[in-house]
């Protein structure tokens, strides 16, 4: 593939998300890509986006965009669902960069299922997305979904107690569990840092399963396609219109080198 880049290696990966929620995104993508600088966008003042209209999300996602690009980003990773399945096609036709998205892991989830039942926990946006129903359709005439719109959780994980997400977790996670689900996907980048709590309330038979290494294994792919690998030092730089408290502790326990790491309150 030519290298259309040309002099972007050494510009970060940037990320957004409705919050905090797509740092569990940007931990799989660190970790497989430690050498890469990075920039993350929390739009935590416009969390969630999965219950706001199309419209508002296509406009929150290119006004992040802009100023990632502003910040010089050689390929951006959309690390929200409710982004990805309802802007990430007006992005990469208007910007000439890489995009990378994130919708929920139906295919995997339906793929490996013995009872022929899977859960999806996700927005309410991602669902009535046209990229969601798409995807999942293929797989609607073997397997049973049974989905879950996971009003309020994203507003818990913004807050950074986690533990008050319990009762809201049993509520949409036991019918599913007595419904005979193995898989449990979690469709909102926020989740994932729910998963001890929900390993808690199901069985052990259940599977959790998150899009973060198949993000993670997309951008390393697009990094060596384009000859994107940086040659310098890693560094990253996190910024946020909410509360700046929570992301600098969610950050510090996904920080997993001695890269240098800040985290700025940022109005945008």
């Amino acid at each position: 593939m030519s290298r259309v880049f040309f002099g972007m290696n050494n510009r970060p990966i940037g990320f957004f998300d409705s919050g905090i929620g797509g740092l569990s995104i940007w931990k799989a993508v660190n970790a497989m890509l430690p050498n890469e600088s990075t920039i993350y966008l929390a739009d935590s003042k416009n969390a969630p986006y999965g219950e706001k209209p199309i419209e508002k999300i296509k406009h929150f996602s290119f006004k992040n965009v802009d100023l990632l690009l502003k910040h010089e980003a050689k390929l951006i990773v959309v690390a929200c669902n409710t982004a990805t399945t309802n802007a990430i096609e007006d992005l990469r036709s208007h910007y000439n960069i890489p995009f990378i998205g994130i919708e929920p892991a139906t295919k995997p989830a339906a793929i490996s299922t013995v009872t022929g039942k899977i859960g999806i926990l996700a927005t309410q946006g991602t669902f009535a997305s046209e990229l969601f129903l798409n995807t999942s359709k293929a797989f609607r005439g073997s397997v049973e979904i049974i989905e879950t719109a996971g009003t309020g959780l994203v507003q818990i994980v913004e807050s950074g107690s986690l533990e008050d997400a319990r009762p809201l977790l049993e509520k949409y996670l036991n019918p599913m569990v007595e419904a005979g689900v193995d898989n449990i996907v979690l469709g909102c980048t926020h989740y994932p840092f729910l998963t001890p709590i929900i390993k808690s309330i199901v069985p052990n038979n259940i599977a959790i399963i998150d899009s973060g290494d198949a993000v993670a294994r997309r951008t390393r792919h697009i990094i060596e396609s384009y000859d994107l690998a940086s040659i310098t030092p890693p560094e990253h730089n996190f910024y946020t219109n909410g509360k700046l408290e929570v992301l600098k502790a969610f950050a510090a326990q996904l920080k997993g080198s001695s890269s240098p790491i800040t985290s700025t309150a940022l109005d945008f």
